[in-house]
């Protein structure tokens, strides 16, 4: 096993919900200038959230907490994979990047939340 990580910095599902968030943010630069207030800011609050809900968790010290804070993230991420197939199906985009990276997020924090339940 490796070295307890110090920050949620140093966390891999954290990073790549850290990437998923500047992707959003270029992704929805494209948008119609009438969704900054709709569906541009609602996908990029969404995807703060997973981010930001990862962090906060990761300082919790409880497991009922931290654990919480976690779903919180994979809620906001299901959240996000609605705005992609919506944004797709308004023709704003090809979402399939970010769909991909949302799965890949979606299986880390599963992964992560299940080592975190399973801790003695």
């Amino acid at each position: 096993m490796g070295t307890p990580s110090k920050s949620f910095r140093d966390l891999i599902v954290w990073q790549k919900a850290h990437q998923f968030v500047l992707h959003t943010y270029e992704f929805t630069k494209k948008f119609p200038k009438e969704e900054t207030y709709c569906l541009t800011s609602q996908f990029r609050r969404a995807a703060i959230s997973v981010a930001a809900n990862i962090a906060e968790g990761f300082k919790k010290k409880g497991r009922a907490d931290k654990l919480r804070f976690y779903n919180i993230s994979q809620g906001s991420l299901s959240e996000c994979q609605y705005y992609c197939i919506l944004a797709k199906d308004l023709n704003y985009g090809d979402s399939q990047e970010l769909i991909n990276k949302s799965s890949e997020i979606e299986k880390l924090l599963e992964s992560y939340s299940r080592s975190i339940q399973n801790s003695q």
